[in-house]
Order: structure tokens, then sequence, then C-alpha cells
């Protein structure tokens, strides 16, 4: 069943104009604001890097659980995983901007500061992009080897490539895991770094699972509106969004938990972060990223008739699309730009980011079968039914 994705010349035009404006949206943002240029640089960067994240978690949990239902779908996931070599490379630019986005970066404030001269050893530039470069390292180093053992899997078939695949997907579990969950301390929670949360970490983490899901659901709809993935039907659908399902509850315990437990201890530690967020269209924010991320997902895919719908699951998705980055914005702004300001800038980078994730999403599509021809659990998954 060997079925290639041929990008069309149309579709190649759209994801460089998109990229055209984001260029010039970034170049327009340095010349007048910098900093918050930096701000978009830093949530777009985020934002992406965690539906890479999420979809290589997605694969990897496919494997470990022996999931006959998504076999046919694993090139989607494999493909948005081809993302973070070009994260990293974006995450390293940021080296530029951290004056502009990171308290701790400024040798003046750290002098006059107690708990940040206590956290030097680790907020430190330097070893801050050494864990970036490690963390990348490992992420790179394991989607290439889990795809190059998918590729050999469709090339020589049998069970030899499968177990390999699923006791490496074990592997990089615990990678990601462990390495994400710090990853967006640092690139998040350091924004105030006198803050404390022990949830957040974790939060973050369901977030990129949440948005990956949902992404790869995205796109495997959209594939079979263009008459690919022919075998696509209602219980691959219901399969779907109870990963969306699921993940929504979890971000929506974390995001309670956090605060509830923060609001009953009542340390100034930890409620200022809170007390920053509740004014204004912060404020707003805090309910509306709530009513995104978890509440429209959770009660509009609840019945089985919406969960096996593109008509309902299509716009759940692009509304936890706009909940990410209510959340990253929620997080980061009042951290550096500190007045709320959304315009052309942040629409403009974000639509850079969007063309440039699609074309290299799509272009990974191209380079092998859609469809894996010898998966052992391939005539399970073109024939689910439930």
């Amino acid at each position: 069943m060997e079925e290639r994705l041929v990008l069309s010349n149309k579709f190649k035009m759209l994801t460089y104009i998109l990229i055209g404006i984001g260029v010039l949206s970034f170049a327009l943002g340095f010349a007048f604001d910098a900093k918050r240029t930096w701000a978009n640089y830093l949530l777009n960067n985020f934002y992406f890097i965690s539906l890479a994240i999420g979809a290589a978690f997605f694969g990897a949990i496919q494997y470990i659980t022996q999931s006959g239902w998504s076999a046919a779908f694993k090139r989607i996931p494999e493909a948005m995983v081809a993302w973070i070599p070009f994260a990293g490379v974006f995450f390293l630019i940021m080296y530029f901007g951290m004056h502009s986005i990171f308290e701790w970066t400024h040798e003046e404030v750290v002098q006059h500061d107690h708990l940040l001269q206590y956290k030097s050893p680790y907020l430190n530039i330097p070893f801050f992009f050494a864990r970036v470069v490690l963390f990348f390292a490992a992420w790179i180093f394991m989607s290439k080897l889990l795809r190059k053992l998918s590729l050999k899997e469709d090339e020589i078939g049998g069970m030899v490539y499968f177990e390999k695949s699923e006791f490496y997907s074990k592997v990089f579990i615990f990678i990601i895991a462990i390495s994400f969950s710090v990853f967006s301390v640092d690139m998040l929670m350091t924004l105030e770094p006198h803050w404390f949360s022990t949830l957040f970490a974790a939060k973050s983490f369901m977030a990129a699972f949440l948005h990956g899901s949902s992404i790869i659901a995205l796109i495997v709809i959209l594939l079979s509106k263009q008459g690919k993935l022919p075998m696509l039907n209602s219980s691959h659908l219901h399969d779907f969004t109870r990963y969306i399902f699921m993940t929504s509850i979890v971000w929506g315990y974390f995001n309670f938990a956090e605060y509830a437990l923060i609001w009953y201890a009542n340390i100034p530690e930890e409620t200022a972060w809170f007390v920053h967020r509740s004014h204004g269209v912060y404020q707003v924010l805090f309910f509306v990223n709530i009513a995104l991320n978890w509440a429209v997902p959770f009660f509009v895919l609840m019945p089985r008739k919406s969960s096996r719908s593109k008509m309902f699951i299509l716009p759940v998705i692009v509304i936890l699309m706009i909940g990410q980055y209510t959340e990253l914005y929620y997080i980061i702004w009042p951290a550096t730009v500190n007045e709320a300001k959304f315009g052309l800038l942040e629409i403009g980078t974000f639509l850079g980011y969007v063309g440039l994730f699609s074309l290299v999403v799509s272009t990974a599509l191209t380079k092998a079968s859609l469809v894996p021809k010898n998966h052992p659990y391939l005539e399970e998954s073109l024939h689910h039914h439930f």
C-alpha cells in the first residue's frame, strides 16, 4: 500500500507567503519594540516545540502499548518530530535576546538579590544553553533512531524492528518526561525566578501532550479530506478524541491543583505570580485559558456522537490551538512585556511559524509512504471498528 504525499505548488506558495509574513513581522518588531518581539519569539518557539514533543510522546506511547488502531497513522507523529532540529536552532538564536526576556541574566540585578545569587549556579547563561543543547541532542538522536527503525520495518517487515521500536520508545518517554519538564521550567518558570510551583512542569508537559495529540488528529483529518488515508473511520476518530478528552482532563486537574494549593497555602513567594495576573486582561485570560483548554474539549467531546464526527472535532482542535497560545501568552507576557499587547506583530509572527511548521511537517510526510507497509498491526488498524 505505497502512497506518497505530493505537495502542490499552491500549498508550497502558501507556506512561503506565511513564512515571509513572519520574517517581515520580526524585522519590523525588532525595529520598533525589541523586547516585545523577543517575547513573541519565545512564545512561538515554545508553542511549536510543544507540538513536536507531544507528537513524539504520542508516537512512543503507541509502540509501548502495542496499539493496533493507530498503526496506519504513525507517519504523522513521525513527521511532526521533524520540527525538533529546526526548533533547536531557533532556541540557540534566543541567546541574543536573553537580556530582553530573563531577569536573572542581568548581573546588576543578581548582585542585589540574595535569592538569585543562591540560584545562580543553575540560572546562568552558559549552563542554561548547555541544558538546551543536551535536551535537543537527546530528542533529535532518539527521534532519528525511531524513524530509522520505522523505515526499516517498512522495508523488511517482521517483528524485529517493531520490538526494537517498542524498546527504544520506552527509553524515549522517560527522556521526554524528564527533559521537557526541566526545559519548561527553564524557558517559562524562570521568567519570574522568585516564583515556586512544583506542578508547573507537569502541567506544561501535559499541555504538550494535549496539543500535540490534537494536531496529529487535525493533520489526519485534513489528509483524509484530500482523499488520503481512506481507512480513516469514526472509530479511529473516536480513539483520537479520547486522547484529547483524557489529556484535557489531566491538564485541567493540574491547573486546578496548582492554583488551589497556592491559594490555600497563601505563601507570598507563590501567590505573587497569580496576584500579578489578577487584574485587567490577564484576569480574563485566566478563565479563558480554562475554558479553551479544558471546558470545551471536555463537554463537546464527551458524547460518543460528537467524538466520532469531524464536524465537532475540527472546531475543538482549532479552539485548542488558540487555547495553547492563550496559556503561553498568560505565562510570558506579564513577566516580560508587562502590558497586555496583541496586534499585527503577534499575528504575523505566529503565521510565520505556522507556515514553516507546515512546510517542515508536510515535507517530512513526503519522504515515506503515508501508510506503513509492514507494521505488524496494520491490518488491525485498517479494519478497526467498535
